[in-house]
């Protein structure tokens, strides 16, 4: 016998309850509890199972066989390429390029495995329109349009590919179930059917997943938890260039980054990223960086504009760094430089709008706003690497001899970098390094040759 169970779901953060609430109690949401209907059953089914736990020892380490993407920057998110087996979800916002990019791969993958794309909310025939305007070329890469979970896997079970798509989870639903399309029980159901189809049958599996007005993915928490490897692709209407940034990844580093460019003929990797975020000017109030995003180190320009305040309070704006590191900058260069900045707004963006997250652009942000309020530009073909300590001591930096390395790959002539113990001998012929204690050591040297 079965019965049918009802239970309110909050469709922001998947809390159940067993009432309705206009306001969720976990996440304050308002409005967002839906109620939905389960099936549950009476009679209990014992599983006999085959497997038994067994030592470390006795399990056989094999290295992982990955395949290509047929992008070398998807392969570096991905940690070195796909694994069979494997389950990633691709979020990111509406029109940013998750379909063009998936099916570009899904071409060039399908020229060495076989390959099943999966499309949930277009037409055959709108995603061979999508197909010419891209293209591509493709061996063994078969097309198949359903929203129905049950006729989806059986159709994955039939063409048993190396590597499948669904485009996607919040377009299918599982007829089992009462509840719409897109809920957080059914988006639930959805990917831990997919993921046990793709562990037990050894199916590389990519699953493209919608995102919030916040941009965070949309659906229940438990669906990042149950995938290996969670990418977000970002970008905004006005710019051409895309980021694939990684999140989770279980066989490679995190927040690594991939960066296209989107053209009328698709999208297309750049594989020289400080070429698209630095200009070699040497200009006032701007200050060249080498920030790390996972394992990849790349320049990016720091731009300040510091202008005098016609208001109580002046204005603070950042694009690309935290404003509160702006704050903390400023104080710092108040306090040990000797520059009285309470009277002037202070505008820092990076080139490009990329986002810095690596503490040891500090140095670079405080020299480019010294270098604006005196209007002299920093000595030429530079890069300034260092973590500001609230003291005005320059902090050491992580991956310090990677970045040094891409300065000199990109012909810059100085670099500023905190005072270390270890050797830096190699480099001396590649690149001037100029080692500095503290932030009145760097402005005296940046500023004041």
């Amino acid at each position: 016998m079965s019965s049918k169970l009802s239970t309110f779901i909050c469709q922001n953060c998947g809390t159940e309850t067993s009432q309705y609430f206009g306001k969720c109690l976990n996440c304050n949401s308002w409005n967002s509890i839906v109620e939905e209907i389960k099936s549950k059953s009476s009679t209990y089914k014992g599983i006999k199972s085959s497997k038994k736990a067994i030592p470390f020892h006795e399990i056989s380490s094999q290295k992982i066989s990955r395949f290509t993407t047929g992008f070398k920057e998807f392969d570096r998110v991905l940690g070195g390429g796909i694994v069979p087996g494997s389950v990633v979800l691709l979020g990111g916002e509406p029109g940013i390029g998750k379909s063009t990019i998936v099916l570009q791969s899904a071409g060039k993958i399908s020229l060495n495995e076989k390959v099943l794309y999966v499309t949930a909310e277009e037409s055959l025939e709108q995603v061979k329109i999508r197909w010419e305007r891209l293209n591509q070329n493709s061996i063994d890469l078969k097309i198949f349009a359903e929203t129905n979970l049950s006729l989806i896997i059986e159709e994955i079970k039939r063409v048993n590919p190396s590597f499948a798509i669904i485009d996607s989870v919040q377009a299918i639903h599982n007829h089992e179930m009462e509840s719409s399309p897109g809920s957080v029980s059914q988006v639930r159901a959805c990917s831990s059917e997919l993921q046990n189809l793709a562990k037990n049958n050894n199916i590389a599996l990519l699953v493209i997943g919608h995102v919030t007005k916040d941009g965070a993915l949309a659906g229940p928490k438990t669906l990042e938890h149950l995938v290996d490897v969670v990418i977000n692709f970002e970008g905004d209407n006005i710019s051409s260039h895309r980021l694939l940034r990684g999140i989770k990844n279980r066989f490679g580093s995190t927040f690594e980054i991939g960066i296209f460019e989107m053209l009328e003929e698709g999208l297309r990797e750049i594989n020289n990223p400080s070429s698209i975020f630095t200009n070699k000017e040497n200009i006032s109030g701007v200050t060249t960086t080498i920030t790390n995003e996972g394992t990849r180190p790349f320049a990016v320009d720091i731009q300040a504009l510091v202008n005098k305040s016609f208001y109580s309070n002046p204005r603070r704006t950042t694009t690309g760094i935290s404003i509160n590191r702006l704050h903390q900058i400023l104080a710092v260069i108040e306090k040990h430089v000797g520059i009285k900045l309470s009277e002037f707004d202070c505008y820092v963006a990076t080139g490009g709008g990329f986002e810095i997250n690596d503490p040891s652009s500090d140095l670079g942000v405080a020299i480019s706003i010294i270098s604006s309020l005196k209007n002299i530009p920093p000595v030429g073909s530079s890069s300034f690497i260092g973590e500001l300590g609230l003291s005005g001591q320059v902090r050491k930096s992580n991956n310090l001899r990677t970045k040094i390395e891409e300065a000199a790959r990109l012909g810059i002539k100085n670099i500023v970098v905190p005072r270390l113990e270890e050797d830096l001998n190699n480099f001396k012929n590649l690149i001037n390094i100029k080692e500095i204690s503290n932030i009145k050591e760097a402005v005296n040297y940046a500023l004041l040759q």
